[in-house]
């Protein structure tokens, strides 16, 4: 039986609401941990991005493609550095105002809903890239939520309301997986889009929230990511 890529979306979304949970009921996460997984999801990411969903993009869109690749980089680099410029992958740990948190929440509506768009776009092309593509989505989704919730907190708002906005990246994500099954544009350039974004999320989201950190730890993680990559593509039907 064919997979449904509106679960995997809601599994997705499930794990945004999850990092928000564990920050709302004040669990404690280690600062060293956390950039151990930022670092893990970047590796995962960059290599998804770069090996399957490029190349792929290309194979269905055809020459158009890397333009568009391009253009949905720059789109939400413009997204995330005018409208939730303040936004980082980590616990908030300073006081901000309301405007700075819904700001985040907004820079960062577009790309959770092509987090779905790429999860349902995967899994046009086989449910061997839908698989890894979802995963890829997944590794960043609970610092995502974790994130976004603080945020929140940090700016007076209650623990119903930081849940509520992680909970809103989430629906967008799930937005994403419908509206590419009902719109054919997507069918062509979804992919397009997916790599464009999903390169941006690993290389200039997760990457500068580790970079600066001493040691071999970091980049051990970076490598254990592209790593396991490698190895879960050599497991699955591409």
């Amino acid at each position: 039986m064919t997979p449904s890529p509106l679960l995997y979306g809601v599994a997705a979304a499930a794990a945004n609401v999850l990092g928000a949970v564990a920050v709302a009921t004040r669990t404690k996460w280690s600062v060293r941990a956390l950039d151990a997984i930022l670092s893990f999801a970047a590796g995962f990411l960059i290599s998804v991005a770069l090996v399957d969903l490029f190349p792929d993009s290309i194979a269905v869109a055809g020459p158009i493609a890397p333009a568009i690749v391009l253009a949905a980089y720059v789109t939400v680099h413009l997204t995330q550095h005018t409208i939730g410029q303040h936004f980082h992958f980590g616990e908030e740990t300073h006081s901000v105002s309301e405007l700075v948190s819904l700001s985040a929440l907004v820079g960062l509506l577009m790309h959770t809903f092509v987090d779905g768009v790429a999860i349902a776009s995967g899994f046009r092309v086989s449910t061997g890239l839908g698989g890894l593509v979802f995963f890829a989505v997944l590794l960043h989704k609970f610092p995502e939520g974790l994130a976004i919730s603080s945020l929140f907190l940090a700016a007076g708002a209650g623990r119903g309301r930081a849940i509520l906005a992680a909970a809103a990246l989430g629906a967008t994500t799930i937005v994403g997986v419908l509206v590419t099954n009902h719109w054919t544009l997507l069918h062509t350039y979804g992919l397009a889009v997916s790599a464009g974004v999903t390169l941006y999320v690993g290389a200039s989201n997760l990457v500068p929230e580790f970079q600066d950190r001493a040691g071999w730890r970091m980049p051990l993680s970076f490598v254990a990511g592209c790593a396991l990559y490698f190895t879960a593509r050599s497991l699955v039907a591409l």
